[in-house]
């Protein structure tokens, strides 16, 4: 008889494996439309939901992008004109972002994460269950995060274990 375990890991890695499909090809969709990638609609939602001027560190912490990831994307962003960054008169060290009324106009035009069905279908379902899912996929992000490697590079690799940019 199989091990019952190893038949949910199994199942589980299939769903995710669906999940990543489901969500490239809306990635793939907003890009036509909108001609943002998800990392960089994210970081520009951050920026939104942040609220007025805001740093890149916070950003990333909001995005859980790295900070080297966010300042590449805010480049791109400010490039199509979607945010704007400004020194700090303060801390000249310190970088201020903030949204521009197109980065604000394309975030209004951007279709709902995963699309309305599965929205719709979401919250259709009781109050609990919604818990419950919302609760299992905060638990599955933080096994898979804790599974990230850290530390020290593998031997020849200074970017093993790095994030791949993003945008």
């Amino acid at each position: 008889m199989a091990d019952p375990g190893a038949l949910d890991l199994l199942t589980l890695q299939q769903s995710l494996r669906r999940i990543a499909h489901a969500t490239e090809v809306h990635s793939r969709r907003i890009d036509r439309e909108l001609g943002l990638t998800l990392p960089q609609l994210s970081v520009l939602s951050c920026v939104r939901d942040l609220g007025g001027t805001v740093t890149s560190r916070a950003i990333a912490a909001a995005a859980y992008l790295s900070p080297p990831t966010v300042v590449g994307i805010l480049d791109k962003l400010a490039a199509k004109g979607m945010v704007v960054r400004e020194r700090s008169d303060r801390d000249r060290r310190i970088v201020h972002v903030r949204l521009t009324d197109a980065g604000a106009q394309a975030l209004a035009r951007i279709p709902v994460p995963a699309g309305e069905a599965f929205r719709m279908a979401f919250l259709a379902l009781d109050p609990a269950a919604r818990a419950r899912i919302t609760e299992a996929f905060h638990c599955v992000a933080q096994m898979m995060e804790a599974s990230v490697p850290q530390g020290p590079f593998p031997p020849g690799r200074a970017d093993a274990g790095a994030p791949a940019p993003l945008g």
